[in-house]
Parts: structure tokens; C-alpha cells; sequence
């Protein structure tokens, strides 16, 4: 039993090795794009720390939510963050599978690349959106009353660009529509459902992804229509996006890597293609034409009229 789990525990430390390499050499090609999707976050969160100072607490908006749902109150709000922190780690864990499992269909840099991708999108168009109209937040700690409905003017720049994060960010007011949560929640879920396997689970992202919109709308963290807006406008956005980005390559079918994992594997692809050259293969499918056979020699297509004349005296 031991051998065995000693066995079993070096292949596996050699498929984190072996995929740790393949994702440190994209990692090195792509790190820049992936380094302006992360630090667009600290933009994301700088612009909802600066329109708090702009927020005016004032009357709840008349909401259709607000009278179907009860509300839960301020004691029950962290039910809904603790849902949306389940669908962030699961998906956080989920995309490094491929370092661990082999049913690897995708590459962990690559994904988080699309991933940014569409949340950079969605949150440009939530900046201009919350920027355009200021609404009185339905929060708790926006509503007239709260210390924290209005900032006092900051003493300094560094006041406002080190956000007071986390404290800032959870209880910040005014970044209204559409809702940031939803955003994270929905990009995750469109990509599981076109990158994950378990038929099962993408049913299940999409029904916890309905139920963090009621949580949210219940917990009076945004009006129904900041979570409306979000559903739509997410989903439009992933899917115009991922139209213009290059498809991943799918590494189901035990397809050759992006990048090849040593010197030794591409100059033994190399040699493979020389080989395919040098017999007049080139691999594709496409250009394999009919050859019929005539007294053990090939014709082409071109001759084989004439072939069979000389063959009947004509």
C-alpha cells in the first residue's frame, strides 16, 4: 500500500512539474495583458471608491424586487457574500485543474487571459454607467443616517488611490448599475459552460448564479434592475468578445502543446515534419487526392484518361 502511494504520489509531482513548465513559458509570452487585466481591478475598485464621495443619500427607489422579496436584513447579509465566495474559489480552484487531473482541455494562462478579458469589458461599461447617474444606495450603511452614506473630503490623493481596502470596497455606495458581483459571477459561469466537462455542475453554476441575484436584490445590496442590466449586458459581452479573441486549443484529444516542453520534444517535432516533407506528406488532410492504380503504378487524376487509351491500343 505504500509502494503504492509512493508511486502514484511521484507521477503526480511530475504532472504539476511537467505542467508548471508548459504555464511558466505562456505565462512569460502572455504577461503582459494578464498584468493589465489585474491592474485594471485597482482601476475597477479606484473609480467605485471615487463615486462613493459623489453619493447623496436619499428615499429608496420605488423597486418591483423589493416588493416580491422580503428583505433580509442587515444581521442576513452575509449570506450572500458567502455564496458569491463559493462561485469565486470554485472556479479560482477549477481552472487549476489541469495541474492536477488529466482531463486537461485547456491551458490555466490562456483561460484567466479570456477571463479578463471579459470582466475589463463588463466593468468599462459599469464605470461609465454608475459615473452617468448617481442613485441613492438601498444599502444599510447608504441609507440617510449612516456615517459611512457620505465620505468627507479626502485630506489627500493617497486617500483615495489606496481605496481604504477591504473596508472601502464592502461598504462603498453609489456603484449602483450594474452589480460588480454579478459580473464576476456571470463570467464565470459562461466560461465553465464552454470550457468545463460535468454536465451537472454547469446546471448547477447556472442556478447558483440565479440564486445571487435574489440573495443580492433580498439583501437590499442593489436594486433589481443592477442585477436585470447585469444579465444581459454580461452575457452580450462575453459572447461579442469571445467572438474576436483566437479560440483556445482544446487538449482533449491529447493534442501537441502551444509550447513544447523541452528542447529534446521540439527537435523531435521538428524531425517529424522534416520527415512528412521529405516523403511528400504534408499532414493535411485536404490535399490527399484519389489516385487510381493501374498495373501496380499510381496515376493522377490528370492521366488516367490518357493511361487507359495507351492500355486499349487507342
Amino acid at each position: 500500500m505504500t509502494l503504492y502511494i509512493a508511486r502514484e504520489g511521484s507521477k503526480l509531482w511530475r504532472k504539476v512539474c511537467m505542467e508548471t513548465s508548459v504555464e511558466l513559458q505562456l505565462l512569460l509570452e502572455k504577461w503582459k495583458l494578464l498584468l493589465a487585466g489585474l491592474i485594471f481591478q485597482y482601476i475597477h475598485g479606484l473609480a467605485a471608491r471615487g463615486v462613493h464621495y459623489l453619493h447623496r443619500p436619499g428615499p429608496a427607489l420605488q423597486d418591483l424586487g423589493y416588493m416580491v422579496l422580503p428583505e433580509l436584513g442587515k444581521e442576513r447579509g452575509y449570506i450572500s457574500e458567502s455564496l458569491f465566495t463559493v462561485i469565486f474559489l470554485s472556479f479560482v480552484l477549477w481552472t487549476f485543474h489541469p495541474f492536477i487531473y488529466h482531463s486537461k482541455r485547456f491551458y490555466t494562462v490562456l483561460l484567466w487571459r479570456r477571463v479578463l478579458a471579459f470582466l475589463v469589458a463588463s466593468q468599462v461599461l459599469r464605470i461609465i454607467t454608475f459615473y452617468s447617474t448617481q442613485l441613492p444606495g438601498p444599502n444599510y450603511h447608504c441609507r440617510e443616517g449612516s456615517e459611512l452614506a457620505r465620505l468627507p473630503r479626502p485630506e489627500s490623493v493617497f486617500e483615495v488611490l489606496l481605496i481604504n481596502f477591504p473596508h472601502g470596497v464592502i461598504y462603498g455606495c453609489g456603484d449602483l448599475i450594474f452589480s460588480s458581483h454579478m459580473i464576476f459571477a456571470l463570467v464565470f459561469v459562461r466560461t465553465y459552460q464552454k470550457y468545463g466537462s460535468k454536465r451537472f455542475v454547469k446546471l448547477l453554476a447556472w442556478l447558483l448564479a440565479i440564486i445571487q441575484s435574489v440573495l443580492i436584490i433580498a439583501s437590499r445590496k442593489h436594486y433589481t434592475v443592477d442585477v436585470v442590466v447585469a444579465w444581459y449586458t454580461v452575457n452580450l459581452v462575453v459572447f461579442f468578445v469571445d467572438k474576436k479573441l483566437p479560440e483556445m486549443p482544446d487538449r482533449t484529444g491529447g493534442s501537441p502543446p502551444v509550447l513544447p516542453l523541452s528542447v529534446k520534444d521540439k527537435d523531435s517535432r521538428a524531425k517529424e515534419e522534416n520527415h512528412k516533407l521529405l516523403n511528400g506528406n504534408s499532414g493535411e488532410t485536404a490535399d490527399w487526392r484519389q489516385r487510381p492504380q493501374l498495373n501496380g503504378m499510381h496515376v493522377e487524376n490528370g492521366n488516367h484518361v490518357h493511361s487507359e487509351a495507351m492500355l486499349n491500343g487507342t
